[in-house]
């Protein structure tokens, strides 16, 4: 990737996250209805072509990136095994290792590569599949671009335009508001019938679901932005998809926690929507009580009470009092008013709930619509690092995305020119403290945190 080393940095940089992040794109594992390997013949208006629809040497499988339009060798940069590029190719193949073994196991599910519970993100799960598909493709080419038999042809034709592409049914992923919501249903959960990683399926074996839309984008991507495709499509603007993705993935928690299938687990709450170190900690039986957690400001919940995973509400709070100040203070009380509904009772806390998607969508709406620019940037980093916001990383989920954000909005102000490639280079050292702090979430330390990210964001801040 020419852009400053966003990708390259975080896997030098942060190996324990890392290692998070590319076994969560390779183990998101789900419930949802599989039908049975057999392809179909029929081709219907979703019908899955397979990825060797797209591989001839005159489309997407070239071996060199010489293509006259695109770089036409996409696909070798999908099954690329050295980098995370390459994790939506072997997506069905990590099924077959000891991890999946194990968790299927522990699960009692049979076999990881067959269990309906795994395929759903290991695989793609549509149910019209044309002669060339195959499941052992994992996650592949049309599980992201939807279903190509409508739109295969019409795409390399001469004169076809991307408008009568996605008319046809090609996902328009240049927009932030729909591929958040491709991503999210994997990287997430969605409330279609079984796709979503409980905590028992966690507790099996599975990872802690992490997921920032804009890091994500740019570990996974197989295109290059150049002027034939901002002419075709658009230049993403990096900084709003970062804030795009991180209100539509607090929607989709809040939504989910809120219906009937998915806030609960038996007569428990669904564990999963909360912050998971708040109840894995060291428990101390002594006369002098050792606290563990650290009070948060963001959270008016009762002491002993288990918080909600808060990772999203804060940085929605950052990229708000930058870009939408006459609505942040609304969207913090409404914060406040669901972590305090939490105490009461599930019918105040579903309410509550339903208020801060409503707010938070309302923020995507407003996110989408608009630009970013370069001082909006640089106030969001410098606000993650104050008071307002620092006080509120307590936990190391919401550190992860805190440092996550750091970084991939200074890449956004290198690309843009903002900042020059030889001086973000000098600020990376604190960037890789920060992700050095959260290195191991069994060795968190906030206050460290803190302090590490206060330096990184002081850094771009003597560059702006």
């Amino acid at each position: 990737m020419a852009e400053f080393g966003k990708s390259h940095a975080f896997l030098k940089a942060m190996p324990g996250v890392l290692l998070t992040l590319c076994v969560l794109l390779l183990l998101m594992t789900v419930v949802f209805p599989i039908l049975s390997p057999v392809r179909a013949t029929g081709v219907s208006d979703n019908t899955h072509l397979g990825v060797a629809s797209c591989a001839g040497s005159t489309c997407h499988g070239r071996l060199e990136a010489d293509g006259a339009v695109v770089r036409q060798d996409e696909v070798l940069r999908w099954q690329e095994p050295s980098s995370p590029a390459g994790k939506h190719s072997q997506a069905y193949s990590v099924l077959l290792g000891k991890r999946s073994g194990q968790i299927a196991r522990n699960l009692g599910i049979g076999k990881a590569s067959s269990a309906p519970m795994c395929l759903g993100c290991h695989a793609d799960p549509v149910a019209s599949r044309g002669n060339s598909f195959q499941l052992a493709d994992g996650v592949g080419c049309e599980s992201c671009h939807g279903g190509a038999s409508n739109w295969i042809a019409s795409h390399y034709a001469v004169g076809a335009s991307h408008a009568n592409n996605v008319a046809r049914g090609l996902a328009p992923l240049e927009n932030p508001k729909v591929r958040a919501g491709v991503c999210l249903d994997c990287h997430f959960g969605s409330a279609a019938q079984g796709q979503f990683v409980n905590h028992r399926i966690m507790a099996a074996g599975h990872p802690r679901i992490s997921f920032e839309l804009d890091l994500f984008s740019s570990l996974q991507q197989h295109h290059d932005e150049d002027a034939d495709y901002v002419a075709r499509k658009r230049r993403t603007d990096n900084v709003q998809l970062w804030a795009v993705g991180q209100a539509l993935a607090l929607k989709r928690s809040l939504d989910l926690y809120a219906s009937a299938s998915r806030g609960t687990e038996g007569a428990f709450p669904e564990f999963y929507f909360f912050d998971c170190h708040s109840c894995h900690r060291r428990i101390y039986d002594q006369a002098d009580a050792v606290k563990t957690g650290v009070r948060n400001p963001g959270r008016p919940i009762p002491e002993g009470m288990p918080p909600y995973n808060d990772e999203n509400m804060i940085m929605l709070s950052a990229a708000a009092r930058i870009t939408a100040p006459a609505s942040a203070g609304q969207f913090d009380k409404a914060s406040k008013d669901f972590h305090a509904a939490l105490a009461l009772d599930r019918s105040s806390a579903i309410a509550a709930a339903r208020r801060l998607s409503i707010a938070a969508d309302n923020l995507a709406n407003n996110f989408a619509s608009g630009s970013f620019g370069s001082g909006q940037t640089f106030a969001i980093i410098d606000i993650i690092a104050t008071d307002a916001i620092a006080a509120r990383l307590t936990d190391y989920e919401g550190s992860v995305q805190a440092v996550m954000a750091v970084d991939t909005l200074l890449s956004a102000l290198v690309r843009s020119g903002n900042i020059t490639q030889g001086a973000a280079a000098g600020i990376r050292a604190n960037v890789n403290r920060a992700y050095g702090a959260v290195r191991d979430p069994n060795d968190y330390r906030p206050s460290e945190f803190r302090s590490a990210i206060g330096a990184a964001a002081s850094a771009v801040r003597s560059l702006r």
